[in-house]
């Protein structure tokens, strides 16, 4: 017989995705489909041969929140997630996205499309007006002029162009593309209105028409963002919070109406800080009260180091939202992994919520002097150490918020918790910030002859110093400062030299796993593509196959079909199966190496050229022996094909159709 099929993989151990226990067989694949599967297909009808005796074989893992609407301008091959088996990405997340182009210049709103909006403001043309370097810069932690890159490359203005623009580029996965509700708004708004005030009547019909009009042109959904971190990067709105936080109540119900009338998915992060306006907002899933399911997808549920009760209570909001009393369609995404958040310096996401942390988060990555400068600012370092201390010591309602750990924040405000990745003093490295401030404080009491006053007349030279070690304690005053001051001083002299990192959440692993396998909630939450230098969770889809195995087959089958099959059947795409017809997307584990990896381990800094820049990544060599796209080798042998990124593997994904 003639060969008919490009690829069968031989005796594999088959997750199909629908859930159940794996079966033994065979998959044949071509013309980018899955031809035929059974117990042992004839081998002389396919051009190549793989034998995956001892091997998983599933369908292509989806990763439901993304950031790499800017990386598939500069790489769209997108290979740090393609080599841990992911296949299929959803993008434009948190209200941010490329869906109206660079949006630059004088109103960015709906004039730019041909149509009048209504708005009665006059922003003057200014060619300043940057809005994606402005929302991405600051939110995804990304250098500006890479920013600057990839906004140059959005030359489209209109929904329908990004999707056509998308359908031309050398895609890896395959990408399910969202309305991101920021640049909605300002694409009817203007930037400037977007973040200061209320749509008008007139400018709220407009997103909502523009909203319908990319629904039916293929998009997902609407994404919408709630968080306290998310701030603006450019001048003079450093103090701003991207637009989407700037909507009421009102203009979500309008425009989630839209989303509900079309039967698309709405996602949404949590306004944790209010829980009253959060409960209310998520609500707008209630088939109940708004007479059909909204199919709602939010971050996320984690077990936060400061505050025990956020778990507990998200588990008891999806079953609420889920229940016959709401009957909502509410998927929480929860992170099958320790949070573990690196910092430069200062620079991180989750310093953005403490109004001190965030002003050293104002300035640009690159502006070390402005950094300096506040640091230097004696009501600055009050207000500081005010913040850092508070709930530390004495009485009060913010130190039993403490010693309950029910505190506000997901930043934890002790140097226990820091442990020092990179830093120009390398014998630190590895050490947490609380050992090295008892260990100068120890090398500054041997230096003095114990005067009562702190005079150092009498100085001595102590032993065991490590090279820099003295010229940091010849800056510290005397007497010895307390935690707040002495870390004051190590970001001034080392700025964002200093890379430390803690966990934020899901420390404790038992109760991460009773999170993650919990029926109501959805693995996610990845945030690849953003946040270069302060995570790296390009694996998290193969860490939650770990925690899976820990259960056998049925946890393993179960965590397969909500890595696939479930998250492409809430966004309506076709993706996540290994139906005979459908496209062949498949993904060959070795459980064995599974077993043996440890993701956190094998996270690595490295030089993306792409992005001129550093960036955090996972290395899960051996886990993940092939990926095929389309009936396409991607990976193979611990490499990328030549085909990823050079040629066009994954499709743009839409509801109901496959592009």
């Amino acid at each position: 017989m003639s060969q008919s099929w490009d690829v069968l993989i031989r005796n594999a151990t088959i997750f199909d995705g629908n859930g159940g226990p794996p079966l033994r067989g065979d998959i044949a694949m071509a013309d980018g489909r899955i031809a035929e599967r059974g117990p042992r297909l004839d081998p002389t009808r396919a051009a190549r041969v793989i034998d995956a005796t001892g091997l998983w074989a599933m369908p292509g893992l989806v990763d439901v929140h993304t950031h790499y609407d800017l990386e598939l301008e500069l790489a769209p091959g997108l290979v740090e997630s393609v080599r841990h088996g992911t296949t299929t990405v959803v993008i434009s997340n948190c209200s941010l996205g490329l869906a109206f182009g660079a949006q630059r210049g004088p109103k960015s709103n709906g004039e730019s499309n041909g149509e009048s909006n209504g708005d009665s403001s006059d922003d003057p043309i200014d060619n300043s007006i940057d809005p994606i370097v402005d929302c991405f810069a600051r939110v995804e932690n990304m250098p500006k002029r890479v920013i600057r890159k990839a906004a140059d490359r959005a030359t489209w203005s209109r929904s329908g162009e990004y999707l056509e623009h998308l359908d031309q580029l050398n895609l890896g996965p395959n990408v399910v593309p969202m309305i991101p509700h920021s640049m909605l708004r300002i694409a009817a708004m203007g930037f400037t209105d977007s973040i200061r005030r209320d749509p008008t009547p007139d400018e709220l019909r407009r997103m909502q028409h523009l909203l319908r009009q990319g629904l039916d042109e293929g998009y997902a959904g609407l994404s919408t963002d709630a968080l306290p971190f998310h701030y603006l990067a450019n001048d003079p709105n450093r103090r701003r919070k991207v637009p989407t936080q700037y909507a009421r109540y009102r203009e979500l119900a309008a425009l989630t109406g839209v989303v509900r009338e079309l039967d698309r998915v709405w996602q949404a992060t949590p306004a944790k800080d209010r829980p009253l306006v959060m409960l209310r907002t998520l609500l707008l899933t209630s088939g109940r009260l708004f007479g059909r399911p909204l199919r709602t997808t939010v971050v996320a549920a984690l077990d936060v180091v400061t505050n025990r009760l956020l778990a507990p209570l998200a588990l008891l909001l999806a079953w609420l939202l889920n229940s016959w009393l709401v009957r909502g369609r509410f998927t929480l995404q929860a992170l099958p992994a320790r949070f573990k958040v690196w910092s430069d310096g200062i620079v991180t996401p989750i310093a953005e919520e403490i109004p001190e942390l965030r002003e050293l988060n104002e300035p640009d990555l690159e502006d070390r002097e402005g950094r300096r400068q506040i640091l230097g600012d004696p009501e600055f370092v009050a207000r500081f150490c005010a913040m850092w201390n508070r709930g530390k010591r004495g009485f009060g309602l913010a130190r039993l918020r403490r010693v309950l750990r029910v505190e506000d924040y997901a930043f934890s405000r002790s140097l226990d918790d820091m442990v020092i990745d990179r830093c120009p003093v390398t014998a630190w490295e590895g050490m947490t910030l609380a050992a090295v401030y008892e260990r100068l404080r120890r090398s500054s009491a041997q230096s003095t002859d114990g005067k009562a006053d702190g005079s150092t007349d009498a100085q001595v030279d102590p032993p065991g110093l490590h090279p820099g070690e003295r010229e940091i304690l010849a800056e510290l005053p005397t007497p010895f400062p307390d935690e707040a001051h002495f870390l004051l001083r190590l970001l001034a002299t080392f700025d964002t030299d200093l890379q430390w990192y803690t966990v934020t959440a899901n420390a404790d692993p038992v109760k991460m796993r009773r999170i993650l396998m919990n029926p109501r909630l959805m693995p996610g939450f990845s945030d690849s593509g953003a946040h270069l230098t302060n995570m790296a969770f390009y694996d998290v889809n193969l860490r939650a196959l770990k925690i899976a195995r820990e259960g056998g087959d049925r946890d393993v089958g179960t965590m397969v079909r909500r890595l696939t099959r479930q998250p492409a059947e809430l966004f309506g795409v076709d993706a996540g199966s290994l139906e005979v017809g459908g496209q062949a997307d498949v993904v060959l584990v070795d459980p064995d190496a599974l077993a043996a990896y440890d993701g956190e381990a094998n996270v690595q800094r490295i030089h993306r050229a792409e992005f001129e820049h550093t960036q955090l990544v996972n290395r899960s060599d051996g886990v993940v022996r092939a990926v095929f796209i389309a009936g396409v080798s991607a990976w193979e042998n611990g490499r990328p094909s030549e085909a990823l990124g050079r040629t066009k593997l994954g499709r743009r994904l839409s509801p109901g159709r496959g592009a």
